[in-house]
């Protein structure tokens, strides 16, 4: 069920009106949803978050770990960035793996009305992915190479042996 986002706002403002310590009880998740934001941008890992009435904020995780999307995704251990309704800014503390380079994710935004997209800025490259693979929150893996293991071990896999092999004859 996806609701106005000026209810949202609303229900946003009137949270940080009575300051951020009467909403005490609300997952960081819960603030990302009524950010009009999916709420598995970040992983299952957040060990706490801080947020403040100018929408500048920091997520503290467990550790440092990797998320696999459509690509491979580092979070460091603290993630910081400008929170508004639809976008974080400033963002720091998100990687991307695009071929050997790892490239801080700069800005995370999605339409209004939804377009069923989100964006990511990285450095000058803007990236469109579908929304819906950060509907939910993901599964925080310790190391890149668990996450690509198998597609690793399917490389490295000797062939199987064959039993009945044609001769070619040359001359």
């Amino acid at each position: 069920m996806n609701f106005n986002p000026r209810i949202q706002l609303g229900i946003l403002l009137l949270c940080l009106s009575f300051n951020l310590h009467t909403c005490a009880n609300t997952t960081v998740y819960q603030i990302l949803t009524k950010y009009s934001l999916p709420q598995g941008i970040l992983p299952n890992s957040v060990k706490s978050y801080t947020l403040s009435e100018d929408g500048t904020f920091e997520v503290v995780l467990d550790k440092p770990c990797y998320v696999e999307f459509e690509y491979l995704v580092y979070y460091a251990e603290k993630i910081s960035g400008k929170l508004s309704i639809g976008s974080i800014t400033e963002l720091g503390g998100i990687q991307v793996k695009r071929f050997l380079f790892w490239l801080n994710v700069n800005e995370i935004r999605v339409d209004f009305p939804s377009s069923g997209s989100i964006y990511f800025q990285v450095g000058i490259i803007n990236k469109k992915l579908d929304v819906k693979q950060f509907e939910t929150v993901h599964t925080c893996r310790d190391n890149a190479l668990a996450l690509c293991g198998s597609s690793l071990r399917h490389v490295l896999q000797l062939p199987a042996p064959v039993d009945n092999m044609e001769m070619l004859i040359t001359e």
